[in-house]
């Protein structure tokens, strides 16, 4: 400890942010921004003598209301947190995340000295960084603030009395009563420390050979104090002040440490009063022994064991869930990790280790039967199942395939796979994946963790109590990943036959054999499967329905099941075969049938309402009595004939429901089909409407609901030659465009767009591009020949045939390239009531998939060049044989 210290006019200085160094304090930083490198280097590294730097305090610019002088420059944040015990400190980190926020400089500070200096490189960076051990010695005041290079410096002057000064406060009587106030509390402070920690003989030490102002800032820097404390203690340049802070803080230390105290005596007090609760307890059981009383506690842990011994556990983890079972006896229930113990134990007796469903005799006759009266169509899945079955029945014992059902919504994915587990005779169980981010969701969470729980696989085979069930992992294209991982990725070893015999849940943390499980997984699109997960399933893509299967489905499923769930039958309602044709051409345009099953509902809840409102008649029948009341007899005043019959107490109310009769049943016409469902959302001329100008052409485009028809308009404005694309439009959707543009200002003289060789089709005006739809996102290269086809109508002013619709992707050279989801387009195609689809020729193969009576009502242009669509797409042919109009 230096007894005095002469300080330079000016010093460099180093921030400290919302922290304070005070004279005698020794403290370790790590600098690693430029601005407390370059200071380092320059003043301390590079020099043979090291010299003394400056430590001034910085704040917040969010907690500063009006202090010293502020600059707006880079600073090193400086997050600290420092403790003195006999000349040592933690760690200090300079940060420099606040790069360019405005420093609010303190007016005072405190002089520094280096005790040791080491450089350091970091990789694979390579950035330069030092640790630097300071030594704060005494208090200065800023005069001026000026920068050299990157850093700061400051003339400065010194806040130190001389010693003549200095002697003279020594005789004050105030000094020296502060002084033994000070001296006697810090002592008090030293020997609990003592006594708690086994420490302080160099702090008794530092207290008889320093001097007793120089005491004060030693303590306080111990101490865990706000900045605005720090800040006052080193503002405190009188050594009378200074002592009586540094005293109220060492008090206040004290205090906090007896406070403390008094907790934990009070903590061991209930300790100890638990330990004789359980002795009590323990003779409690003894005496209860001697008179053949039961415990429940004890009754409900053999029947625990009991249940453990009877699920058939596998040695490995009965040897497990025994130990654990000794361990939850010699607990206490009172005890914080009783309860988690024991949903653990009753979750390993729960599940169903060996216990499997017995399947049924497999016939395939009757399992094809089943199949059929489920589900209308599907040949291609149907016969994939049938085929697993056969298996099954040659070899009981083989592994199961993972099918991944794809396709859109409402086409009986779930179904599917609730028909699988009937045909087998096993149970089914569903979990759904949608909106499923958390690895844990899969695998469990650790039993570490608060409120820990199994994953849904496990918490699924528990509620079958089988072994080997069906079980559909629903919506595996919606899973997501953040920081808690990504179930995705768990689903590997899930799906992986050769990894699922010992599947590691981690709230289970043994393994558990999954491979007996059939996996069928569902999902509307491939792409957001990873490859990995992907590659483990075997795809079987269910596409859109016809409107023929549309109509036989809704005639033999939809319509019974709708009646049923409404209470009706048919003498109540009927729906002839023409109305379900309208509902389905003139309603609803889409891939599966929910929205079919909405609007039939909603005639089944028309239906209930007339049948209500009528005016219903009972026939009387034995025990019948008549009514004598005013109000029958004023109703029959009125020539109303009202009977009632007498029904015996136990009747079903279905069975009342039953007796209701009206005059003929409710058939569904036109008129009702508007009155009910509205004006018709669809028709057949929407497409001839929208082409009824130059510049429009019809696209087929896929969607995770299926085909759709995508239409497609241009329009040519004054302009600069720019080419404006609108309707929410992905990146690869967007070059299609601008390689359709090039492709027709190549070929504008031989498409007899120019009238001569060099003409510019844009000069003078731009040309705009929207798809409608514009809320819904698009994008893929499929639109490409669309786009041609309707720059070519706008430039030749000749019109796109309505009737045609197409697909294919082009190169800037002409060539059409084949495109997927063939047959959804060409259903959408048909839906929509389009009669000619033109495709590329390498998609030829592509239409035996697609059923033959769809084929029958549709013309199938196939396209090898762009000239070839244009040929198709036009009336009288490609425009290049007749001349432009512009």
């Amino acid at each position: 400890m230096a007894e005095s210290v002469e300080l330079p006019s000016r010093l460099a200085i180093l921030p400290f942010k919302n922290k304070v160094l005070l004279p005698g304090a020794i403290i370790r930083i790590r600098c690693t921004s430029p601005t407390s490198v370059k200071l380092v280097e320059q003043e301390l590294w590079q020099r043979e003598e090291k010299g003394l730097i400056g430590i001034l305090p910085v704040r917040d610019a969010a907690e500063i209301k009006a202090v010293g002088p502020t600059v707006s420059e880079g600073t090193d944040s400086a997050n600290q947190n420092t403790r003195v015990q006999g000349g040592s400190s933690d760690s200090h980190k300079l940060d420099t995340k606040r790069q360019n926020d405005v420093v609010h400089w303190h007016n005072r500070g405190v002089a520094a000295r280096p005790l040791h200096l080491s450089r350091g490189v970091e990789k694979p960076s390579g950035r330069v960084t030092y640790t630097v051990v300071l030594e704060g010695l005494c208090r200065f005041s800023v005069q001026e603030l000026s920068t050299r290079g990157i850093y700061h410096t400051a003339r400065i002057t010194s806040l130190e009395m001389t010693k003549t000064e200095l002697e003279q406060v020594e005789q004050d009587p105030d000094f020296i009563m502060l002084s033994r106030q000070f001296k006697a509390t810090a002592m008090e402070l030293i020997s609990v420390l003592e006594l708690k920690q086994k420490t302080g003989g160099r702090t008794k030490v530092l207290l008889d050979n320093v001097p007793v102002h120089k005491l004060a800032d030693i303590f306080v820097a111990s101490f865990e104090i706000s900045f605005e404390e720090q800040l006052s203690m080193l503002d405190s340049v009188d050594p009378k002040v200074r002592l009586s802070k540094a005293t109220e803080l060492v008090d206040r230390h004290l205090q906090s440490i007896r406070v403390a105290e008094k907790i934990t005596q009070k903590v061991e007090g209930q300790l100890s009063k638990s330990q004789k609760e359980f002795l009590l307890r323990q003779q409690m059981r003894a005496i209860k022994e001697e008179l053949g009383d039961n415990d429940d506690d004890e009754d409900d842990l053999a029947a625990l064991e009991r249940k453990m011994q009877s699920a058939r556990m596998p040695q490995n983890i009965w040897k497990h869930a025994h130990r654990e079972l000794r361990r939850l006896k010699k607990m206490q229930p009172q005890q914080p990790g009783y309860n988690s113990s024991r949903v653990y134990l009753e979750l390993l007796a729960d599940l169903p280790w060996e216990t499997a469903s017995e399947e049924i005799e497999l016939d395939l006759r009757a399992a094809q039967k089943r199949l059929d009266s489920d589900h209308y169509g599907l040949v291609k899945v149907k016969q994939r199942i049938i085929e697993y079955l056969a298996v099954r029945k040659l070899k009981p014992d083989a592994r199961g395939p993972v099918l991944c059902f794809v396709g859109p919504p409402g086409v009986g994915k779930t179904s599917l796979a609730s028909s699988i587990a009937a045909a087998l005779g096993r149970k089914f169980v569903r979990i759904s994946l949608g909106g499923v981010k958390d690895e844990a969701d899969i695998r469990g969470h650790r039993r570490t963790y608060v409120g820990s729980m199994p994953g849904r696989l496990i918490d699924g085979l528990k509620r079958v109590a089988v072994c080997n069930p069906v079980m559909l992992l629903d919506e595996v294209d919606k899973t997501g990943s953040d920081i808690r991982g990504d179930p995705a990725s768990a689903l590997l070893e899930v799906l992986d036959p050769e990894q699922n015999k010992s599947f590691n849940d981690h709230y289970l943390n043994v393994p558990f054999d999954l491979s007996k499980v059939i996996f069928v997984a569902t999902a509307n699109r491939l792409q957001p499967i990873p490859p990995p997960l992907r590659d483990r399933m075997e795809v079987i893509e269910l596409p859109g329905y016809t409107p023929e299967e549309k109509l036989h489905i809704a005639m033999q499923h939809l319509i019974p099941r709708v009646l049923d769930q409404h209470g009706l039958s048919s003498e109540f309602l009927q729906i002839p075969e023409a109305m379900v044709k309208l509902v389905i051409h003139r309603y609803t345009r889409e891939a599966g049938v929910r929205n079919l099953e909405r609007n039939l509902a909603a005639l089944a809840r028309a239906a209930a309402v007339r049948v209500l409102e009528q005016e219903q008649v009972v026939p009387l029948n034995k025990g019948m009595q008549g009514l004598t009341t005013p109000l029958v007899e004023n109703r029959l005043a009125d020539s109303t004939e009202v009977e009632m019959e007498v029904i015996p107490m136990g009747v079903n109310s279905r069975d009342i429901t039953n007796t209701f009769r009206i005059a003929s049943p409710l058939v569904v016409d036109e008129t009702m089909l508007e009155k009910v469902l509205g004006p018709p959302r669809f028709d057949g001329s929407e497409a001839a409407e929208r082409v009824a100008t130059p510049g429009v052409s019809v696209g087929l485009v896929w969607t995770s609901f299926g085909g759709e028809v995508q239409f497609v308009e241009a329009t040519a404005m004054v302009g600069k030659g720019e080419l404006h694309l609108t309707g929410q439009l992905g990146d690869v959707i967007k070059e299609s465009a601008q390689i359709a543009l090039t492709w027709v200002r190549a070929r504008a003289t031989d498409l007899r767009l120019a009238a001569e060789e060099g003409f510019n089709l844009l000069e003078g005006r731009d040309v705009h591009i929207h798809f409608p739809a514009g809320a819904v996102p698009k994008d893929g290269p499929s639109a490409g020949v669309t786009l041609v086809t309707a720059l070519v109508s706008l430039f030749s002013q000749q019109r796109v045939r309505s009737d045609t619709a197409m697909t294919g992707e082009m190169t800037l050279r002409g060539l059409v390239l084949p495109v997927g989801g063939v047959k959804d387009k060409i259903l959408a195609a048909h839906r929509y009531g389009i009669k000619r689809v033109i495709l590329p020729e390498r998609n030829l193969k592509d239409l035996v998939e697609v059923p033959s009576s769809v084929l029958a009502n549709l013309e199938i242009l196939l396209a090898k060049r762009v000239e070839d669509v244009l040929e198709h797409a036009f009336d009288g042919g490609c425009p290049w044989r007749q001349h432009s109009k512009l």
